[in-house]
């Protein structure tokens, strides 16, 4: 990297800190920016800092909003009676895309792993439970990845829920073991939701 100068270098190790990008990938990033009109980069630049300054957390639901409450939260439309818990802001928006889910959202940012060192205090589980303790809602749809740290999550909530006798469900195993939410078909994810089963 210490061919290129300073501003080059530097740009190209800022992307390489990105998630999935490693030196090569951000030096063709660089190059494609560098080749950039001003004016694209400036709105590419302006973008970023937008979203840093304005994107923050739902008061209710945990997602990423730039108006508080989210959304989802706000429209009087949903379904109340529902609350589908997802490990993050995509896996919510894997199951919006399917359009077949009309409740409201529930986003933990991450599930229980002792191995990576995330207990459930580290998730937004407290704020679930306070969620459900002012506002009661029928059905809990636990939709956390079919994995170890999914499953601990999902049965860490079930446990947790059982005394404020609200139904808990868990969805069916259409989406393969060990995947990502965010990367299975809207077809596999609708299954999913309709075969789901109380914990």
């Amino acid at each position: 990297m210490h061919i290129y100068g300073g501003p080059t270098a530097r740009l190209i190790e800022e992307l390489s800190r990105l998630p999935g990008i490693g030196g090569k990938t951000a030096q063709r990033l660089a190059f494609y920016i560098i080749h950039l009109s001003t004016e694209k980069a400036e709105a590419l630049a302006e973008a970023i800092l937008s979203a840093k300054r304005n994107v923050r957390y739902c008061s209710i639901c945990c997602n990423l909003t730039d108006s508080d409450p989210c959304r989802i939260c706000a429209n009087v439309k949903r379904d109340t009676t529902q609350i589908m818990v997802v490990e993050d802001p995509r896996d919510m928006a894997a199951y919006e895309r399917t359009g077949e889910f009309h409740g409201l959202y529930h986003v933990l940012h991450g599930a229980i792993s002792p191995m990576h060192g995330v207990g459930p205090n580290d998730l937004t589980i407290a704020a679930l439970l306070k969620r459900l303790q002012e506002n009661p809602s029928e059905e809990v749809i636990v939709a956390t990845n079919p994995n170890v740290e999914g499953e601990a999550t999902a049965l860490y909530i079930a446990k947790i829920l059982k005394p404020l006798d609200i139904k808990v469900t868990r969805i069916a195993h259409g989406v393969p073991v060990g995947g990502d939410l965010e990367f299975v078909d809207e077809v596999t994810l609708s299954r999913a939701l309709e075969g789901r089963r109380e914990i």
